[in-house]
């Protein structure tokens, strides 16, 4: 097992948990920006949206064509104002391949620490296009810094929502 694959980081928002946790899940089509390059479908860069609930899913939905969106993952725990797992799959994953990220969110004296785990990847072989060649803690830092950049996305959004 290749635990320093594991990823975990963190950061404070300046709402409480519920909102948070409805900011998180509700907008994400709106703070969560896609790259250049397609990170779920090949030669598709979509919106990704929440099927609320403990049975619901993540998805990537295509404005631009009549293909059904991708199915990133399920959930498999949704705690309004305290903690989201759900399943994580990528452009490059065999069908067999998920990933997990566990989201927990704690009320703090400013707000709300968001703490993302994204683990699982032992499951995952050296050789997916989604570890870009990188393994160990090359691999676990270039995923930090990519979770870094999505969590300060969400942070400023949430800032913006408060402020409205």
């Amino acid at each position: 097992m290749k635990s320093n694959e594991r990823v975990r980081v963190t950061t404070v928002i300046s709402v409480d948990p519920a909102t948070a946790f409805s900011i998180f899940t509700q907008e994400i089509g709106s703070w969560w920006k896609p790259k250049a390059r397609p990170l779920f479908r090949e030669g598709r860069v979509g919106v990704l949206k929440f099927e609320p609930g403990p049975n619901g899913r993540l998805l990537e939905a295509y404005a631009d064509a009549p293909c059904d969106p991708y199915e990133v993952g399920r959930v498999l725990t949704w705690i309004p104002g305290e903690r989201l797992v759900f399943e994580w799959r990528q452009f490059g994953f065999g069908p067999n391949d998920v990933t997990r990220v566990d989201i927990r969110f704690e009320a703090v004296e400013k707000g709300t620490r968001v703490t993302l785990e994204h683990l699982g990847w032992e499951s995952i072989p050296l050789a997916n296009l989604s570890r870009h060649g990188w393994s160990g803690q090359a691999f676990a830092s270039m995923l930090g810094s990519l979770w870094g950049d999505i969590l300060t996305a969400f942070r400023a959004h949430a800032s913006e929502v408060q402020k409205s």
